[in-house]
């Protein structure tokens, strides 16, 4: 199951940065996982510092 981001999301771009296979972009109002390329490694979730990625 791919990672989602919540409304937390402060749009910092921490995420992006730390995913390997390039799955997090920035959305309208704030960053998106594409579900297809998400690989669910978790190091997205790690790297969000206000905790708005978790596993869907």
């Amino acid at each position: 199951m791919a990672h989602v981001i919540s409304d937390v999301c402060v749009s910092c771009g921490a995420c992006a940065g730390s995913c390997p296979v390039g799955a997090i972009s920035a959305g309208d109002s704030q960053y998106e996982i594409d579900a297809d390329t998400c690989i669910d490694c978790g190091a997205c979730e790690g790297a969000c510092p206000t905790g708005a990625i978790s596993a869907q």
